[in-house]
């Protein structure tokens, strides 16, 4: 058993960006498997307090970053994809404080971000156009197919690239630091400058460009998705939601004022 575990914390078995992935995906879930029952057992009516509060922000958040960004119509299952890309994408990019690599420094955990974003955005140009979404590869001419193919790729690569850039970027640099303050800037006994100055850089390197690369990702992928729902379309939706929410508000206002 020894062995096994000495194996798969060493990278034998498996890479080390992968457990730490797979690491990331289950806290998320125990989160949300807490959240889920205490909110089968929170009264509604209640004000909400502790962790279901943080769970009530949070979900607000998204939806409200979707229906921004994206559209109303895209709520329920924008909601779902970005909730979990959001919280999953920042905790890999923030590894490397706890010691760990982190699972975008492997190209696969960001080609497998990219090619979520990739395939909605291909589902969702095919369901708003149905049978008119291959046309998008013989415009304007039918000779630009081969182009058009190639082209279609340009989001997955953009998304992933990306992603690893920065990451393999502050993972190297960081390395460097402690390279450098490890074999240059040595005080008797063993001190060294690299406890008090690594954690500036990893301020910058890890927990702010973290939170811009998440958001940079999210962002560039809602827009990427919207921008295949024809115009006319999204204007109707976007019309009958600004319509449900001032009728909303009304019968809210209505309501607090009977009550006085």
């Amino acid at each position: 058993m020894e062995r096994i575990i000495d194996a798969l914390l060493n990278g034998d078995i498996f890479p080390p960006e992968l457990i730490v992935s797979l690491v990331i995906m289950v806290i998320i879930l125990i989160f949300s498997l807490i959240v889920f029952i205490k909110a089968k057992r929170t009264n509604p009516l209640e004000k909400p307090h502790g962790i279901m509060l943080i769970a009530e922000y949070f979900v607000e958040f998204i939806d409200n970053l979707v229906a921004t960004n994206m559209g109303p119509q895209f709520k329920k299952i924008g909601g779902a994809v970005f909730g979990f890309i959001c919280p999953y994408l920042f905790l890999a990019m923030i590894a490397g404080l706890f010691g760990v690599p982190s699972p975008i420094t492997m190209l696969y955990m960001p080609l497998s971000l990219g090619i979520i974003s990739f395939l909605l955005i291909h589902a969702v140009s095919a369901y708003y156009t149905h049978w008119k979404y291959f046309q998008r590869y013989i415009d304007p001419f039918p000779v630009m197919l081969p182009i058009n193919l190639l082209s279609m790729w340009a989001p997955l690569l953009s998304l992933t690239f990306r992603l690893f850039g920065n990451a393999i970027a502050g993972y190297v640099i960081m390395n460097l630091f402690y390279w450098a303050f490890e074999n240059i800037f040595t005080f008797a006994g063993g001190l060294t400058f690299a406890p008090i100055i690594t954690p500036i850089f990893h301020a910058y390197f890890d927990v702010f460009s973290g939170f811009i690369q998440t958001t940079v990702f999210t962002l560039l992928s809602m827009a990427l998705i919207k921008n295949e729902v024809p115009l006319e379309i999204s204007t109707q939706l976007d019309k009958e939601y600004k319509e449900s929410i001032a009728i909303k508000n009304r019968i809210d206002n209505e309501l607090i004022a009977m009550s006085k």
